[in-house]
């Protein structure tokens, strides 16, 4: 089941596709579940596949396919970080090693507090401002030295969940 509120924002992405293909607001409505549940769980795609009229194994394969989409639960805080080629040649993986030092965890784990989940992710489209991560999903962060990654983690635990 899903709130008016949720409703209405799926109805607005739905209205921007002719009426036979409501289906091509798949993407969206999972935005929407992740934003406010914080990851697309198999109820949250049965809920979309309900909605949209597609069959659940549909949206599934549209949640796995896409990086995108939490599949699980998550840190209140993902930290995405770049290590494909261009971003390794400019620091990338040393951005994700010290990271995963400075955290005590490793890529795809999250911390202890339950604050921050470090995973590792492909080309998000900023080479030339290597190394680059992504603060859950929505706010780029470039030129990522040990200062500024460790400047960024002290916001985030000082932030104690507040943000």
């Amino acid at each position: 089941m899903i709130s008016d509120a949720t409703k209405a924002r799926f109805d607005r992405e739905v209205a921007k596709f002719p009426a036979d293909q409501k289906q091509s607001a798949v993407m969206a409505c999972l935005s929407i579940l992740q934003q406010e549940h914080g990851w697309v769980s198999s109820e949250s795609e049965k809920v979309v596949a309900d909605y949209l009229g597609m069959a659940p194994m549909a949206v599934h394969e549209v949640t796995t396919f896409y990086n995108m989409y939490n599949q699980q639960k998550l840190g209140k805080f993902k930290l995405n970080v770049c290590t494909n080629l261009p971003c390794q040649l400019r620091g990338g993986q040393q951005a994700m090693a010290h990271l995963q030092k400075r955290l005590g965890i490793q890529a795809g784990q999250t911390t202890a507090d339950g604050l921050i989940t470090l995973q590792q992710s492909e080309c998000q489209g900023a080479c030339a401002d290597a190394p680059v991560l992504l603060v859950n999903d929505r706010t780029m962060c470039s030129f990522m030295s040990d200062e500024k990654l460790d400047e960024l983690v002290d916001t985030l635990q000082k932030s104690g969940g507040a943000a």
